[in-house]
């Protein structure tokens, strides 16, 4: 009885020491990307720890089906297991099972409702279903209960930054900045925030430190260059805009840019040459930039050019008006037909209507001093 029993035990120590071996390599294996390998091993050790790495390994190699169903297996046999529905409910996230993971998240927090970060999964859920209420209050949620949860932080700041609410922004923004003064996603929000609303004096120093902590983007060269321009440091506005073109000697905003900054230096030929190169680069509506050449054009006191650049402006956008009227203004002041002016005029009105408030007013009244000098002439 006694050497049976010593067996058993001999036995049962060479399977542990084997198990314990290959769960050993399993990691080893797991820990350097060849997951394959990995889940053989694990499937020898059989524990629910090797389980929910084998489940863990189908989702690092992209096998979301194989992983889904190994974490299901996991759970139906542990359902207490709270890791488990965590990382499911992450698989139904990248697989857009959206329906089951807020199921899934809803009853977590039943279980356990202090838990911040079953709130922000719950939110990246209803934001990916785009039900954006239900999706701000869970990471409100979350940051209630945890004040320093970044990702839902992140996450209320980028939304407001798009609906353009600076002050909500800020409320969060800065309530993670407090204990994370160099989070680079946060100072961007909190740049952007300001620069949405022409606050180019308050966003400047954001965006220069955002460069600094070693974001270093094209898009912030791009703004920077587009603050300094509107604080009329058109030197930081150049240098920065140089960079963007650097990178990207197409890049119709530097372009642009640049155009605006010469013009505004008086640099009248340079500023010519960047705006037609913006319109080279650009595969959009290029008005903006005609209509900047035809106002160069004005101030050379070249009439008929400015009028050219003014119509291939209309001709870019013909819903505007505001071009069209810009052609009624140069062509009255070009030719000196009445006739030919009043043509324009008419087809202002003909084209926009005369709901156009001061524009269709104005253009009213020079249909009637057109054709009362007309009429005259004719006596």
């Amino acid at each position: 009885m006694r050497i049976l029993i010593l067996t058993l035990l001999i036995m049962v120590g060479y399977k542990a020491r084997a198990q314990s071996l290959a769960l050993a390599i399993a990691d080893s294996l797991y820990s350097t990307g060849n997951y394959s390998k990995a889940i053989n091993f694990y499937a020898k050790v059989g524990s629910e720890k090797s389980s929910l790495q084998v489940a863990r390994a189908y989702d690092a190699m992209g096998n979301y089906d194989k992983a889904k169903l190994q974490y299901e297996n996991v759970i139906n046999k542990n359902s207490s297991l709270q890791i488990g529905w965590l990382e499911l409910g992450k698989i139904y996230l990248k697989t857009h099972d959206l329906e089951k993971a807020v199921l899934l998240f809803n009853q977590l927090i039943d279980d356990d409702d202090r838990n911040p970060e079953f709130y922000y999964y719950l939110g990246r859920a209803y934001q990916d279903m785009e039900k954006m209420d239900e999706s701000l209050n869970a990471y409100r949620n979350s940051v209630k209960i945890d004040s320093t949860h970044l990702r839902s932080i992140f996450r209320l700041g980028k939304y407001y930054v798009g609906q353009i609410q600076r002050d909500s922004v800020l409320k969060y923004v800065d309530k993670g900045l407090r204990f994370y003064k160099d989070d680079v996603a946060l100072i961007n929000l909190k740049a952007l925030a300001y620069y949405n609303e022409d606050g180019f004096r308050e966003a400047a120093p954001l965006f220069e430190r955002v460069l600094d902590l070693g974001e270093d983007k094209t898009y912030i060269y791009e703004k920077l260059g587009y603050c300094y321009f509107n604080l009329e440091d058109f030197e930081k506005a150049r240098s920065n805009y140089k960079i963007v073109l650097d990178r990207d000697i197409e890049n119709a905003i530097a372009l642009n840019g640049l155009g605006h900054v010469f013009w505004k230096q008086k640099q009248l030929d340079s500023a010519s040459v960047y705006f037609k190169k913006a319109i080279r680069a650009q595969k959009i509506q290029l008005d903006a930039e005609y209509k900047a050449l035809s106002g160069i054009a004005m101030e050379n006191h070249d009439l008929k050019k400015s009028l050219d650049y003014s119509r291939l402006a209309y001709q870019e956008n013909t819903s505007s008006y505001m071009n069209y009227y810009q052609i009624c203004i140069l062509a009255d002041q070009y030719y000196k037909d009445p006739k030919k002016k009043l043509g324009y005029y008419e087809n202002f009105i003909k084209k926009f209507g005369t709901d156009k408030g001061y524009f269709s007013a104005m253009a009213k009244r020079r249909v009637s001093e057109l054709k009362e000098e007309i009429h005259f002439a004719k006596d």
